[in-house]
């Protein structure tokens, strides 16, 4: 494999597809030694076929306003390779999704899949409807305009969509309810996510931050180090960030900081309580306004515009947000500041030139597809849960969420360590995911 070859090709055949081109780019680079030494794989021509979607769905999404206004949007799902089994990863719907953008999703969630160990394929989906200032009737009407258009072509056992930036409890009840009606199935797979009492699993709201910290903690004891006392800067203040301040408390580590596009909010002693459940108000007011923090506990938190959750001094970073939002300068000023562990939770989290930076600055740096796949593992729990008609207690999914976590580590530390006992996290998750998924290409034949 010529990882510039292929690049070449890509670069011409899908020109602008920034986000796709730059995470196919950071992947083949990783596994190009270990590639290279299987010339079976190269044989099966397994990377040309890996790197392009099986299918894309695109769709028209029509439904009407609180004026009575009628509204288009497009909507998506991308079905990456199912190599593993069903397709499976999160629906997203924001302003600025695009094709590029789920194709970089969908890709990474080949690799995050495979890292669970559960027979799961790679997925993604969305649409550029903004939910941000919407009545709570406006995104009923919109998600059962978006799966009527789409529930053909989802299932348990053909692809099953979660959440992501955007879309939460609320939204996939109200996709589910749809499905049900159109498909006359009930208590399936077809959807994750789902609220307990009706499909859902226990723990499922909080399992990206709960896996995060998990794998978080991992590192801090491969250092000989310990996670009490820990300062914490989280950005984002949605599910994910919410789940991983509940178990970084939990963990006796201090979170000091949540931001959003509006800014920062610094909290020197640590979230409470308090401001963990306000997490989840925020949420769901629609405004995306990180300030609400700050006036809702005055003295307690402190507002900052324009600034990010990285210019607060802590020992471990957390992009818990968008993709690419830590830039190489953002790595600077972390260090800096003292930083020793800084861990995607966020699919793509860190520019190229971040991550470079704080590895060439020795700082552990574990990557999304590890660090956040504790979301589609308990998803993947949820579907296991739906097949036996039963709920798991919170123990049952908390303790396998936390067997995966400690798996993927393993597997990330087995293939990513150093000659000079460093741990490359990037390249073992990369090599890691990646060779199950090839093995299973290779089995099942050219398909």
């Amino acid at each position: 494999m010529n990882v510039q070859n292929i690049m070449t090709n890509l670069e011409a055949k899908h020109p602008g597809e920034s986000e796709y081109l730059q995470a196919v780019r950071e992947v083949l680079e990783s596994i190009e030694e270990v590639y290279n030494k299987h010339p079976e794989f190269e044989k099966a021509k397994i990377v040309e076929r890996l790197v392009e979607p099986d299918r894309i769905f695109t769709f028209r999404v029509t439904w009407v306003d609180r004026n009575g206004e009628v509204q288009t949007n497009l909507g998506y799902r991308v079905q990456y390779n199912a190599a593993l089994g069903a397709y499976k990863g999160g629906l997203r719907f924001h302003p600025k999704v695009n094709v590029s953008m789920l194709k970089f999703l969908g890709f990474e969630q080949i690799f995050k899949n495979s890292l669970t160990m559960l027979p799961l394929g790679g997925g993604k989906g969305g649409s550029d409807f903004d939910p941000v200032g919407k009545t709570d009737e406006e995104i009923m009407r919109f998600c059962q305009a978006f799966m009527y258009e789409l529930w053909r072509n989802i299932g348990p056992d053909q692809d099953s969509p979660a959440g992501d930036v955007g879309v939460g409890g609320r939204e996939i009840g109200y996709m589910y309810g749809m499905y049900k009606k159109l498909a006359r199935e009930h208590s399936t797979g077809a959807l994750t996510g789902k609220s307990y009492g009706w499909g859902g699993s226990l723990i499922r709201p909080e399992a990206t931050g709960f896996g995060a910290i998990y794998y978080v903690e991992r590192m801090v004891k491969e250092k000989g180090d310990k996670m009490e006392g820990k300062r914490i800067a989280l950005s984002g203040f949605g599910n994910v960030a919410w789940g991983a301040a509940i178990k970084a408390s939990e963990l006796g580590a201090k979170v000091v900081a949540i931001s959003g596009p509006d800014g920062v909010c610094e909290i020197a002693d640590g979230i409470t309580k308090e401001m963990i459940d306000y997490m989840l108000d925020m949420r769901a007011s629609n405004r995306n306004k990180v300030q609400d923090m700050a006036d809702k506990f005055p003295g307690k938190a402190k507002f900052t515009a324009g600034k990010k959750a990285w210019s607060v001094k802590c020992d471990i970073a957390c992009p818990c947000a968008f993709q690419n939002e830590m830039a190489e300068e953002d790595a600077k000023e972390l260090i800096a500041n003292g930083v020793k562990y800084v861990a995607e939770v966020s699919n793509m989290g860190c520019q190229p030139g971040a991550i470079a930076t704080l590895q060439g600055a020795k700082i552990p740096f574990g990557p999304g597809k590890a660090v956040n796949a504790g979301g589609v593992a308990t998803s993947g729990l949820e579907i296991c849960q739906n097949a036996e008609h039963r709920n798991w207690t919170a123990e049952e999914v908390d303790k396998n969420l936390h067997t995966i976590m400690n798996n993927i580590y393993d597997m990330c530390v087995e293939y990513g360590k150093q000659a000079d006992g460093t741990i490359n996290y990037v390249k073992g998750a990369n090599i890691a995911g990646f060779m199950r998924v090839a093995k299973a290409m290779l089995a099942q034949g050219i398909i």
